[in-house]
């Protein structure tokens, strides 16, 4: 039996469900504080809310990274 000395670039369905619920979560934070920005009138607040927005994309452009870096042996 030979031993794998590196890892498969694959992921899995339980690996593909969770970065699909982590999209999902992340997206759907981003529009929702978008949409509260222009409601709220503390700069300090807005401020804070925006940083929010620049990490759930950053989250975003993350799990899409991981998913264009995966083989695909479907073609």
């Amino acid at each position: 039996m030979e031993k794998l000395m590196e890892v498969p670039n694959i992921i899995t369905g339980k690996d593909l469900d969770y970065l699909s619920d982590m999209f999902e979560w992340n997206m759907g934070a981003l529009k929702r504080t978008n949409e509260s920005i222009p409601k709220v009138q503390d700069e300090n607040i807005k401020n804070i809310l925006k940083e929010a927005c620049k990490l759930f994309e950053s989250n975003l452009k993350e799990i899409i990274t991981l998913l264009k870096g995966v083989e695909n042996d479907e073609d």
